[in-house]
């Protein structure tokens, strides 16, 4: 009988092994797209997808419209991001999040990946220049192939019902225009952008908001104050309503709804994934390889001393539990801090240095 060579074994073992990490999510099929698509094509993709899936667009299958909402942002969150597709495209799903034979840790550097972002963060991310063309203070018209106004009703023309300070509830009368900027085109809500940092959605706060709204046939004041309690944890695209407070449908005696939308601005030093932190560090060579210790400042003023023993690799995270943001529906929780490690390597180095370091790293 014929015995296989060492190279067929070596072969059948490489076959099997790609076998086992390609097994899981396809997030190109997710998504719809080539392997070979552009960052432009998988943003564009994304938007598309996740209009079609959104929860609020599928209110007959809201559980199905999550799940699958939830996929396309993972699918997004790693291929959006070089280092997370790069390792995806040669382990798959199951390498990427430390499974298969990939090694320790799932991946060369102990790379584990898990998807902590927020859905809906993420969406209220990727439009917010689609909130500011169909329901803004005007400028800028609408792209080509602009997803988002058609969520809400059409073309460009049927997200125009709150343009504007004053919408355009003074045009239902006009002639001509067939009613479409009358009752049924001023329905939409007027949405105003609620700009808080960090610091307010981490610790809570009042904020009162002042709006100017037009009335025909109501008997009320132009100018109403709005005192708005933002609670711990809130994300981006939470929305606080206030039915029948903005300007008047035509001369109808009814008014459009007033809806405040939260907009995280951006900060200093985190960027919010859900309800997880992440704070990027920079650290020394030499602290990388022997340890040391950084300083994190935290939302709430304190200053959070973090330990670090490990060598930091390439990928290397260092979470710390329950320093997160609040959980606004579970009060006294909070996610993690995630914090990644920029490391700053010398810009040169002597020969001398060199073969002291030859003798004292190990090669490989």
């Amino acid at each position: 009988q014929h015995k296989r060579s060492k190279h067929d074994r070596s072969s059948s073992r490489f076959f099997k092994k790609q076998i086992i990490v390609n097994m899981g999510k396809d997030y190109y099929a997710i998504l719809g797209i080539a392997k070979s698509a552009s960052d432009n094509e998988i943003k564009k993709a994304y938007k598309k997808s996740a209009m079609k899936w959104h929860p609020d667009k599928n209110p007959d299958n809201t559980a199905e419209a999550e799940k699958k909402f939830k996929e396309i942002a993972e699918a997004f969150d790693v291929l959006s991001d070089p280092q997370k597709r790069k390792i995806y495209d040669q382990f798959g799903e199951e390498g990427l999040k430390g499974g298969g034979d990939a090694g320790p840790g799932g991946m060369p550097g102990g790379f584990k990946y898990e998807f902590r972002g927020d859905p809906h963060g993420i969406f209220a991310d990727l439009f917010k220049g689609g909130f500011g063309r169909g329901f803004g203070g005007g400028g800028g018209g609408f792209e080509d192939d602009d997803v988002f106004s058609s969520f809400f009703g059409g073309g460009p023309m049927g997200g125009m019902g709150g343009m504007g300070r004053g919408g355009m509830g003074g045009m239902g009368g006009m002639p001509g225009m067939g009613g479409g900027f009358g009752a049924a085109g001023m329905k939409r809500p007027h949405l105003h952008d609620l700009k808080l940092s960090l610091e307010e959605l981490y610790t809570g706060c009042t904020k009162k908001m002042k709006i100017t709204r037009k009335s025909t046939t109501l008997r009320r004041e132009p100018e109403k104050v709005f005192e708005l309690q933002i609670k711990p944890g809130w994300k981006a695209g939470t929305k606080l309503t206030f039915p029948s407070e903005g300007d008047e449908y035509g001369n109808t005696g009814q008014a459009q709804d007033i809806v405040f939308v939260v907009r995280e601005k951006p900060h200093e030093h985190f960027q919010r994934q859900g309800h997880d932190l992440v704070f990027k560090a920079k650290v020394p060579l030499v602290d990388a390889l022997t340890g040391f210790k950084v300083d994190v400042p935290m939302l709430d003023s304190r200053t959070l001393r973090v330990n670090v023993q490990d060598v930091v690799k390439p990928s290397y995270t260092k979470i710390v539990r329950g320093e997160g943001m609040p959980l606004a529906k579970e009060p006294g929780s909070k996610g993690d801090l995630v914090i990644t490690f920029d490391v700053i390597w010398p810009s040169r180095l002597d020969d001398s240095t060199k073969q002291q370091l030859k003798a004292i790293l190990p090669a490989r």
